[in-house]
């Protein structure tokens, strides 16, 4: 899932910088199935806390790429609600057992990898 994710990121900021155009242009730059692509570039959607779980090794045992992969909610509190769901539900029950890791939501945003603007 880092990969995935890692990669993301990359090819959007190849087309947010102009290195490439088309989704099309980076799949023959790289090699790889449009649909791949544009199914990973989904991933730079995901709210900031589900992103930040995933690289801290944090997110639910039961959330795997496939799933992200697949269609989600685009409002992160929809996203939230459908991925921490079931461990926010066994920690009410107190059913957490050692495969079962906690989720810390983060509050705070992310550090931007962008520097800020000078006045």
């Amino acid at each position: 899932m880092i990969k995935a994710i890692a990669r993301a990121f990359r090819w959007r900021d190849m087309l947010e910088n102009g290195t490439y155009c088309t989704i099309r242009e980076i799949a023959a730059a790289e090699k790889i199935n449009e649909t791949y692509i544009g199914r990973v570039l989904r991933l730079t959607l995901l709210a900031p806390e589900i992103v930040e779980a995933i690289l801290s090794a944090l997110q639910p045992t039961g959330l795997q790429l496939d799933g992200l992969m697949r269609r989600f909610p685009v409002v992160w509190k929809d996203q939230r609600a459908k991925f921490f769901n079931e461990v926010f539900s066994q920690a009410k029950s107190g059913t957490f057992s050692a495969t079962n890791r906690p989720v810390q939501l983060i509050t705070s945003p992310l550090k931007s990898s962008v520097a800020p603007e000078v006045e």
